[in-house]
This record gives C-alpha cells, sequence and structure tokens, in this order.
C-alpha cells in the first residue's frame, strides 16, 4: 500500500503518535550544530504557515507568505494558539518528509515514487491539462480544492473552502482515488525526473 499526505488525516496521524510515541520534526528544535547561523532565539520547535501578505508582493519570494512560527506543527496547524478541533476529518499537515515516511512504515505502507503518484493522481487521464480533463471546471463545480482569488492575498473560496478543505469533498478520480490533487503538498519517495 501507499500513503499520501492528502490520504493521512488528523485521525489517523493522531493514532500513529499515540501508538508510537513519535514526534515530529516540527515538535522538536533544531540545534545550533544544524543551524551554525541561526541566533539561539530562533532555535525553537514550529513550522511555516501560509501568512498572506497586506498588499500585492512580488511572486519572485515565497518569504513573504510564509511565516515560521514557533510551536506549529501538526498539531496546532495555524501556530499555537490553534487546534484540531473540528479538522478531525482535514489532512494532516506539517509533517516533514522523515514525518511521512515514519508514518507510512507504522501503516504497513511505503511513500509513492514521483512517477507512481503521477500515474495515479491523473487516474487514466494521460496527455490532459488536468487531472481530470482539460476544464479547469468542467461541469462549473469545482474538481479540488485550489487558491482562487489573488494569490497570495485572498482565496475567495469559490471552491467552496478558503484554506484546506476536508478528505472526499471532491470527485474521485478514474482510479476512485480522492484529494490527488489540490488541497495540500505531498510527499513522494524521490524525485521528478524528465526523462524518467
Amino acid at each position: 500500500g501507499i500513503a499520501t499526505n492528502d490520504s493521512i488525516y488528523q485521525q489517523e496521524y493522531e493514532k500513529f503518535v499515540k501508538a508510537t510515541g513519535y514526534k515530529t520534526i516540527a515538535e522538536t528544535a533544531p540545534t545550533q550544530e544544524e543551524f551554525p547561523d541561526a541566533k539561539p532565539e530562533m532555535l525553537v520547535a514550529g513550522s511555516v504557515v501560509f501568512s498572506p501578505p497586506a498588499k500585492v508582493v512580488s511572486l519572485t519570494n515565497y518569504l513573504q507568505w510564509w511565516e515560521y512560527k514557533k510551536g506549529a506543527g501538526w498539531r496546532h496547524p495555524d501556530g499555537p494558539a490553534s487546534n484540531l478541533t473540528g479538522k478531525e476529518n482535514f489532512p494532516v499537515v506539517h509533517i516533514a518528509w522523515d514525518d511521512a515516511v515514519a508514518y507510512a512504515r507504522w501503516a504497513g505502507k511505503r511513500l509513492p515514487t514521483e512517477a507512481e503518484w503521477e500515474f495515479a493522481a491523473r487516474g487514466g487521464m494521460c496527455g490532459k491539462k488536468f487531472a481530470w480533463g482539460d476544464e479547469f471546471n468542467p461541469t462549473g463545480k469545482a474538481m479540488a480544492n485550489t487558491f482562487q482569488g489573488k494569490f497570495p492575498l485572498y482565496d475567495n473560496g469559490k471552491d467552496g473552502y478558503i484554506g484546506i478543505s476536508p478528505i472526499k469533498q471532491f470527485p474521485q478520480n478514474g482510479y476512485g482515488l480522492y484529494d490527488m490533487t489540490g488541497n495540500v503538498w505531498e510527499w513522494c519517495a524521490d524525485w521528478y525526473r524528465a526523462d524518467y
């Protein structure tokens, strides 16, 4: 079996953590050895959180809409004051590659290769612009949770969700898989190669 971030939802990841005592990378403070040029006060556990800027910015510098927040992690997706209440069926976020691999091993699965992921995500629609065909909204209804509006300033939620959506809110693909496109980024076992 193969595991992807959109197939790992909060309740499942919580079962894994409770069963193993696993601590994610976001929950572990980085060390001076890992980041010798960092100020000691910056070596705190946390993760980056999408933070829309207040004004139009150049899209050449992603640091303008990603902010490192102390205490952000899978249990606190928007920072230390947030929690998972009402988000039990949302995909798990703030997990690093090692965290995804650890979960997959515990679940008796593995991460897909990039080629496997792309094949599965296309759902049999080879050569199409989108995983479901050539039109973005073929029926006038959203096919995936995507950022709509003026990136990175605001997501207007035309697909029904501002930000991340719960799992299985959009149609399955031709292979019966949900959420292979949109919503959250997913880890693969290896890198993309154009010649593969």
